[in-house]
C-alpha cells in the first residue's frame, strides 16, 4: 500500500537536495565560506526563510536548535549588509541580534564569524558575567553586528556605551526561552530604543501566548516559516524510562554511566542545588564531571563546556540552561535525573543527542511524584517510552562497575589507578579528581 505521506516528504527531500545556496540570492563570498566549513546545502528551514528575508519582508519562524536558523538569519542579512557597503559608526551597530543566554550569544557570534570570514563585516558579542571593558572597546571600534543578552545590552545603553537607534535589522532569537527567563520587560525596553523602519525576524521553539503577543507587537506582515523537527528528532533517539524512587537515582545513575555504550553524556537536573549535588556525588565516585547553571560565572561555565568538549569531562550536570543553545557534537546520552516541568523542555534535552544525522539515547529517571509529567512527554512526543529494567546496586557516593558490582569505598581510589612502566601513576579515564599528598 502505498504511503501517501511518505512520498511527500521523499519528493520534498529531492526537491532540497537540488537547492544550492547561490540559487537562494547568496553571493559568491559567503558561499565560499559556507563550502570551507562544509555546508553543502541549505536545511529546510534555511531554503524557506532566505529569499524572503533578501527581499526584505519580516519573519516570524518557528523552529528549535538544529535546524540550521543561524545560518537562515545571518546569511541574507549579511549579504544585505554587503550590498550596503554602510560602515557602522563608533557604538552604533546596524544588526541586533538578542539570545536568552550567553552560551548561544557566543554560539551565534561564532557561526557569524564563520560565514562573514572572506567579509570586512565587524561583529561582536556582549554578555553579563565578565568585565565590561572588552565589550565597551569593541563597541567603540564599531561593530556592524551585535549579538547580546538584554540585560548587559540594557546596562551599556544606559550608560551610553552603545547607541541603537542606527538598527536595520532586529533578530529575536529563541524568544520563548527569552520570555521563561523573565528577560520580556527587557526586550521591550530594547525594542523602545530601536528605529521604527527595520527588518525584524522572531524566532521560537514554541509558540505560547506571550510569544504570539510579541510577535504581534514588533513583526510588520511577517512571512510564517515553520519546521517541526521534533518528532524526527525524537525518532532517531532510543529512549527509555526507569522508574526509580527519588533516594535511589543517584546510584541508578552512576549504574547508567558504566553503561560501555557511553562515552559522553549530558545528566539534566531540575534544580541549580541538584545539578551540583549529583556533580559532586559523581565526582566522588570517580566519574569526571561538571556542573553547569545559571549561577556560575561565565569564566566557570566556559570552563565545564571546555573540560566537556575536551574529554577532561565526559559528563555534563546541566539545568535546562543548556538544553538550548549548546551544540556539541558527540554526545551518545541524554539522561533526565529529574524530567522537567514542561514537556516541550524534554524534547529540547534530549535534542542534544542524535545531532548531525546521528543516533543517541534518551534515559529519564522518574519516581511516582513524576508520572503527570511522564505522561504529558508521551503525549507531546506521541508515543510510549519503553520501561527499563535494572538491578540498582550501591548507594550515593559508592562506585559501581558496568556489572552492577559495588566497590568498597576503602578500594575505589586504588582501584582507579595503575602503574605506568616507570612507576608512575597512570589514571584511567573514570577517574576521580587528583588530590593533594598528606
Amino acid at each position: 500500500m502505498l504511503n501517501v505521506g511518505a512520498s511527500r516528504c521523499e519528493h520534498q527531500r529531492n526537491i532540497l537536495n537540488t537547492i544550492k545556496f547561490e540559487s537562494l540570492g547568496i553571493g559568491a563570498a559567503l558561499c565560499r565560506a559556507l563550502a570551507d566549513i562544509g555546508y553543502q546545502q541549505p536545511t529546510p528551514i534555511q531554503a524557506q526563510a532566505i529569499p524572503d528575508l533578501l527581499a526584505g519582508e519580516d519573519l516570524l519562524g518557528i523552529a528549535q536548535t538544529g535546524t540550521g536558523k543561524t545560518a537562515a538569519f545571518s546569511l541574507p542579512i549579511l549579504e544585505q549588509l554587503m550590498a550596503d557597503r554602510i560602515k557602522a559608526a563608533s557604538r552604533r551597530p546596524r544588526v541586533l541580534i538578542l539570545a536568552p543566554t550567553r552560551e548561544l550569544a557566543a554560539q551565534i557570534r561564532d557561526e557569524i564569524g564563520n560565514f562573514a570570514q572572506h567579509t570586512k563585516l565587524r561583529y561582536t558579542c556582549i554578555f553579563g558575567g565578565v568585565g565590561q571593558n572588552p565589550q565597551i572597546k569593541a563597541l567603540a571600534r564599531g561593530v556592524e553586528i551585535l549579538v547580546a543578552t538584554p540585560g548587559r545590552l540594557l546596562d551599556l545603553a544606559e550608560n551610553g556605551h552603545v547607541e541603537l537607534d542606527e538598527i536595520s535589522h532586529l533578530v529575536l532569537d529563541e524568544a520563548d526561552r527569552l520570555l521563561d527567563m523573565g528577560f520580556i520587560r527587557d526586550v521591550k525596553k530594547i525594542i523602545r530604543l530601536l528605529p521604527l523602519e527595520r527588518q525584524s525576524l522572531l524566532f521560537s521553539a514554541t509558540m505560547p501566548r506571550e510569544v504570539a503577543e510579541l510577535a504581534d507587537e514588533i513583526l510588520y506582515h511577517p512571512v510564517r516559516v515553520e519546521v517541526t523537527p521534533e518528532q524526527i528528532t525524537v525518532d532517531k533517539i532510543e529512549q527509555g524510562v526507569l522508574m526509580v524512587t527519588s533516594d535511589r537515582k543517584q546510584a541508578a545513575l552512576q549504574q547508567m554511566l558504566f553503561d560501555p555504550g557511553v562515552t559522553r553524556a549530558i545528566v539534566f537536573t531540575r534544580t541549580k542545588h541538584g545539578a551540583n549535588r549529583v556533580a559532586k556525588k559523581l565526582d566522588k565516585a570517580g566519574i569526571a564531571a561538571e556542573a553547569i547553571h545559571g549561577n556560575k560565572s561565565q569564566n566557570a561555565r566556559t570552563r565545564a563546556l571546555d573540560n566537556f568538549k575536551n574529554g577532561d569531562a565526559w559528563v555534563l550536570v546541566a539545568t535546562d540552561i543548556a538544553a538550548r543553545g549548546i551544540d556539541i557534537d558527540g554526545i551518545s546520552h541524554v539522561i533526565n535525573f529529574e524530567l522537567p516541568h514542561e514537556p516541550e523542555s524534554y524534547v529540547h534535552r534530549i535534542g542534544r543527542t542524535a545531532r548531525a544525522g546521528s543516533s543517541g539515547v534518551a534515559w529519564s529517571l522518574v519516581d511516582t511524584s513524576e508520572i503527570k509529567r511522564l505522561k504529558a512527554v508521551e503525549r507531546l512526543t506521541k508515543m510510549e517510552l519503553a520501561k527499563l529494567e535494572m538491578e540498582i546496586a550501591g548507594g550515593d557516593g559508592e562506585r559501581i562497575t558496568p556489572s552492577g558490582q559495588k566497590i568498597p569505598r576503602a578500594r575505589q581510589q586504588s582501584s582507579m589507578e595503575t602503574r605506568g612502566d616507570n612507576g608512575t601513576k597512570r589514571r584511567r579515564r573514570r577517574r576521580p579528581r587528583r588530590r593533594k599528598a598528606a
